[in-house]
């Protein structure tokens, strides 16, 4: 859907099927990943530098490491998948990257996908690193505990560290199409559409940036604002952990210090003139 070379039938397949369901699928996949590229640019450009992309699924146009390595060549970024077939492929076509690597794990435990020493040794989690959780929710269900998968992730970020995530919604899709898409997941993995204030507290123990929780399109659009939209078909925000603020207007994590700022007592992260992040704790 997105137009890029890596994907096999069954993704084509697959893609035929949902497209014949919901023919608007195609721009949404499209400003899906446009909100993507938005996203990592605009962390990167707050010196974020280390990414954790997971259910990333094979490599297509405007990868996470690409944008990222626009602002920043020293970026590093793990990609993330279940399926092994795409992390295979994944790390062929990244294989002269020291930067990035393509690991294989489950995300609904994110634990032991946490602890995996690929990851450890490629990522130093006592630095700010931004975790992407991006059209993957809705592939678990109430009862797998969507809110505990994602506060897990918190649980083992710095603060400083950002959270990038969407999920579809049912809020604006007609019931006969809800119905026929949900059927069509039934014989898969299933299908967990969400209300927009459901999606808003995957993201407690986070502060949203602006603009908050949006539609992919309107999400910090470009020259010319967001384009008109008929229908939503998903919510999608970026939210940072909080910055504690320690006895004398110090940022602190326990007695770790996230980010050296030219404002000290600042809170709202979009006025700090951030230097190089030194190590949390």
């Amino acid at each position: 859907m997105l137009g890029g070379r890596e994907n096999f039938q069954a993704d084509r397949s697959a893609a035929e099927s949902v497209l014949r369901i919901f023919p608007e699928t195609k721009q949404k996949v499209r400003e899906n990943r446009a909100f993507l590229r938005r996203a990592v640019g605009y962390l990167s450009e707050q010196g974020i530098r280390q990414f954790l992309d997971v259910g990333s699924g094979l490599p297509t146009q405007d990868n996470v490491h690409e944008v990222a390595h626009e602002v920043n060549p020293d970026a590093k970024v793990v990609y993330v998948d279940h399926d092994p077939v795409v992390v295979s492929h994944g790390n062929a076509l990244l294989a002269k990257s020291e930067q990035v690597i393509v690991v294989q794990a489950d995300f609904r435990e994110p634990k032991a996908l946490l602890g995996l020493p690929a990851i450890r040794h490629h990522l130093d989690f006592a630095q700010p690193v931004a975790v992407i959780l991006l059209q993957v929710l809705h592939f678990v269900s109430d009862e797998d505990d969507p809110e505990g998968i994602v506060a897990a992730f918190k649980d083992a970020l710095c603060s400083g560290s950002f959270l990038v995530l969407g999920q579809l919604s049912g809020d604006d899709i007609p019931e006969d199409v809800r119905a026929r898409a949900m059927q069509a997941y039934s014989s898969a993995s299933g299908l967990w559409l969400r209300g927009k204030n459901q999606i808003g507290r995957l993201f407690d123990g986070f502060e949203l940036v602006e603009p908050g929780l949006t539609p992919e399109h309107a999400w910090r659009p470009g020259p010319g604002g967001a384009p008109e939209q008929l229908m939503t078909t998903g919510w999608v925000a970026v939210a940072r952990k909080p910055l504690l603020i320690g006895p004398g207007g110090g940022v602190r994590r326990g007695g770790a210090i996230p980010f050296q700022l030219e404002r000290a007592d600042a809170v709202d992260h979009e006025a700090w003139q951030i230097r190089k992040p030194p190590a949390c704790g």
